[in-house]
Formats: structure tokens, sequence, C-alpha cells
């Protein structure tokens, strides 16, 4: 496992290389405030909002579900980024799914003044070029490498700095495979697969069984999997493993794209419920 969840204790991961090149235009820009999309438990939230401290960035999140603004203080995630600087802008969710357009874009600009505008789930051709980073020299020895996908950035970056030799798979957290065409506008190889078969009825939600392994893996290994992305990823792996998917002789690397943080909001979801908490 390569665990680029330890990279930085704020900026965890995945999001500490998807934010690397987009800091730097910032800067380059002379831009003073970031401001970016996400949910009530967005890993991208909290990075954006530690980027902003640690870089000297004020930093605005437009939040999906009005309902939440008043209730940060029930929310780790919102929470966490609060105390990191970030001001909150509580929109509906029909408000939210405009967030892609000029006019919406425009509105914020006229609210809330200049601005760097980074997507929802950081995703761009920079985040992209941050990605590719995460494969290094000493990757090169491995036959597969294992990712989680969200909004595809991760592993797009990964294939591109991947061999050509080697097979990259991602794990969807997402039910369907609506992410295909999106991965392969921007990949330059063709050597990799996307997994739809461990996504535990799609984003955001979480089994049992999901959590079981979760809590058996750290308790063996000691390392913490968040039940959205890296935990489904493992579960996969380890399925496929059993199920002898992967050659003899294969060597797998699993990348370790952070997260951690959401394991506080989800656990205050399965108090509610009277279900096992995940063990930190």
């Amino acid at each position: 496992m390569k665990r680029e969840d330890l990279l930085h204790p704020i900026i965890s991961g995945n999001k500490f290389r998807k934010l690397k090149y987009n800091i730097e235009a910032a800067k380059k820009q002379n831009q003073e405030v970031l401001l970016t999309f996400g949910g009530a438990f967005s890993n991208h939230i909290v990075a954006v909002a530690g980027a902003g401290e640690t870089f000297g960035f004020e930093t605005i999140g437009i939040i999906r579900g009005e309902e939440l603004h008043d209730k940060i203080s029930e929310n780790p995630s919102l929470l966490q980024a609060q105390q990191l600087g970030m001001k909150f802008v509580f929109i509906s969710r029909e408000q939210y799914r405009l967030k892609d357009t000029a006019d919406f874009i425009e509105k914020l600009r006229k609210d809330y003044g200049e601005f760097y505008l980074l997507p929802e789930g950081g995703t761009n051709a920079l985040a992209i070029k941050g990605c590719e980073e995460i494969i290094t020299d000493l990757d090169f020895e491995f036959t597969h490498i294992c990712t989680s996908v969200g909004t595809g950035g991760t592993i797009t970056g990964i294939i591109n700095g991947s061999a050509n030799n080697q097979k990259i798979i991602g794990f969807s957290s997402l039910k369907g495979d609506f992410l295909q065409n999106d991965i392969a506008k921007f990949a330059n190889k063709e050597n990799w697969s996307l997994n739809s078969d461990y996504h535990f009825g799609g984003y955001g939600k979480v089994t049992d069984e999901l959590i079981a392994f979760i809590n058996e893996f750290y308790q063996k290994y000691q390392i913490p999997l968040d039940p959205i992305y890296t935990g489904k990823m493992m579960f996969g792996i380890m399925n496929l493993i059993e199920n002898n998917y992967f050659p003899s002789n294969s060597k797998i690397v699993a990348i370790h794209t952070g997260g951690i943080q959401g394991i506080a909001g989800m656990n205050k979801a399965l108090e509610k419920k009277g279900k096992t908490k995940i063990i930190l």
C-alpha cells in the first residue's frame, strides 16, 4: 500500500496532489480567495480549507443543502473547515446542480468578488497533472496499480504516470460506468479498467459487511480505511485475490488516497442507526 494519506495531516492524499498546481496557479494569478463546492462530509472542502490556512488564501465553500446552515457544530467535516477559516454559502440542491454553468459562476463573482475557482472534488487539468506525480520510479516494479475512483481525476493522473505494461484498476465508489468516458478523455494510455462491483449501494452508502471489513483490516494492519473510497477499494482487491483474478506472480500496489477525516461523520450516522462504528 502506498500511504498517500500520510502526505499532510489536513490536505490528505489525492487532495494534496490535486491542489498542488492549482495553488501555484492561484498565486501566479495573484488571487487571494479560493472558492469551491462540496457536500456535507466532503474531503475536498476540508482540504481546500486547510490549503487556505497553510498557503494564505481566504476560502469559500459553496455547500449542497440549505438545511446544513445551522448544523455545522453537528458535522465534523464542516466544523473542521470552519475552524480552518472557510466561509460557507449553503444553497439548495436545485441551485447546486447549476454550479458548472457560466451564469451561476458569474453570479458568485458578483456576490463574493474575484476568486480562484476549484471544481467539486478538485478535478481539473492541473489536478490530473498533480496526480501523475503519485507514480514514481519505485512503482514501476508493480504489475497492477489500484486506486479508488470518485470524479476520475486521480486515476487519470495515475494512468498518465504509469508504464505501458502496468495494469491500472479503478474501484468506483459510485453506481454505473458513466466515468469511463470522463477518464478516457484525459488518459494517455489504454492500460486501465474501471471496476464497479464494489460500490456497496453507491456513493456514501455502506453496509455492515463493509464496516466489518474496515475494522478487521485496521485491527490486523493498523491502517485506517475510509468507508467512501479506500475501504471499498481494499475490499475489492482482497475479494479479487480470493477469486484468483490476478495472474500468478502479480505485484499489486494499492494507493491510499486519504479521506480519513470523513470517518467521524460516518460514525455519527452509524451511531444514530444503532450500527457498529468504524474503529480509529
